[in-house]
C-alpha cells in the first residue's frame, strides 16, 4: 500500500485547448528526493503549481496526509506543511541571516500582550527559536554568516537562506522549481548537496523541477519524468534513463 506524505490522483489541468497535465498520479515520501524532468513545455511547472494550490485541477485529487487539499489555497497548503519555492530568493535583505530565520517562524510568544508579562514562559521557547535556527542554519553551510545582511549573500547563499526560512516555518513537504537557475556548476552542486542533507536528517518529503539532469540525478532517490504533460517513467535514475520514453523525449530518438 502507498503511504505516500502527498498524493496525486489523476490529476488533469487544461489552459483552453491545450491539456498541459493529463492523468498524472504520484506519490512524494518522508525522507525521499524526488525529481521531476521533462523537455520544456512537458507540464512540470504546471504539475507544481497544482500540488502548491496556485492552480486547481479540472479533475483529480491531491491528498496530504490522507486528507483531501484540492481546494485549498496556497496559505492553507502553508499552514499544514507544503510549501512551494519559487527561481528567485524572497528575503528580508536588510535583516540578518539569523533574523530571516526567526522571521520565518512566525509571532514570537513574547510578542502576545497575554503572556509577554510571563516572561519565563517565553523566554524558554523562543530559546528553543534560536537552537533551532542555529541547527538549520548549519544544515544549509551559512552558520558562519548568521549575523550577516541577507542582502550581501551570493546568489547561491540566497537561495540556501530561503530554503532554511522555509525549513524553518515547519515545511514538510517542499516543492522546488530549478533551484540551481542562474548557478554555475560548483555552487548548483553545493545547492543540491545541502538540499538532500536536509531531506535526509529532516525526513522532509521534496519535489524538485531541475533541467540540469547531470548535476541532479547524483541526489535524487526517486525521478519522475513528464511529456506532454503525461507522466512516462517513475524509479530510480538508473532505471528511468533507461526507459525509451524517456529518451526519445529528450533526444528524439528511441532505444532500440
Amino acid at each position: 500500500m502507498d503511504d505516500g506524505l502527498v498524493k496525486c490522483l489523476e490529476l488533469v489541468k487544461s489552459f483552453g485547448g491545450v491539456r498541459a497535465v493529463e492523468g498524472v498520479n504520484l506519490s512524494l515520501h518522508a525522507g525521499v528526493f524526488s525529481l521531476l524532468i521533462g523537455p520544456n513545455g512537458s507540464g512540470k511547472s504546471t504539475l507544481i503549481n497544482l500540488i502548491a494550490g496556485y492552480y486547481y485541477p479540472d479533475s483529480g485529487k491531491i491528498l496530504m496526509h490522507g486528507k483531501d487539499i484540492t481546494r485549498l489555497k496556497p496559505h492553507e497548503r502553508f499552514s499544514i506543511g507544503l510549501v512551494r519555492t519559487f527561481q528567485t530568493a524572497r528575503l528580508f535583505t536588510s535583516l540578518t541571516v539569523l533574523d530571516n530565520l526567526l522571521l520565518a517562524a512566525g509571532t514570537t510568544e513574547g510578542e502576545n500582550i497575554r503572556i509577554a508579562p510571563f516572561r519565563r514562559k517565553w523566554l524558554v521557547r523562543e530559546m528553543e527559536m534560536v537552537e533551532k535556527a542555529y541547527q538549520i542554519l548549519e544544515l544549509v553551510g551559512l552558520e558562519k554568516l548568521r549575523d550577516q545582511p541577507a542582502g550581501k549573500l551570493s546568489g547561491g547563499q540566497m537561495k540556501l537562506l530561503e530554503l532554511g526560512r522555509v525549513v524553518m516555518s515547519g515545511a514538510r513537504v517542499i516543492l522546488m522549481d530549478e533551484p540551481t537557475a542562474g548557478l554555475n556548476p560548483v555552487i548548483a552542486e553545493s545547492v543540491l548537496s545541502h538540499i538532500r542533507r536536509l531531506v535526509t536528517e529532516l525526513g522532509l518529503a521534496t519535489l524538485l523541477v531541475e533541467h540540469r539532469l547531470d548535476l541532479a540525478m547524483k541526489y535524487a532517490d526517486k525521478v519522475f519524468a513528464m511529456f506532454n504533460g503525461r507522466l512516462i517513467g517513475e524509479g530510480s535514475p538508473e532505471e528511468v534513463l533507461t526507459i525509451p520514453d524517456v529518451v526519445e523525449s529528450y533526444l528524439g530518438e528511441r532505444l532500440a
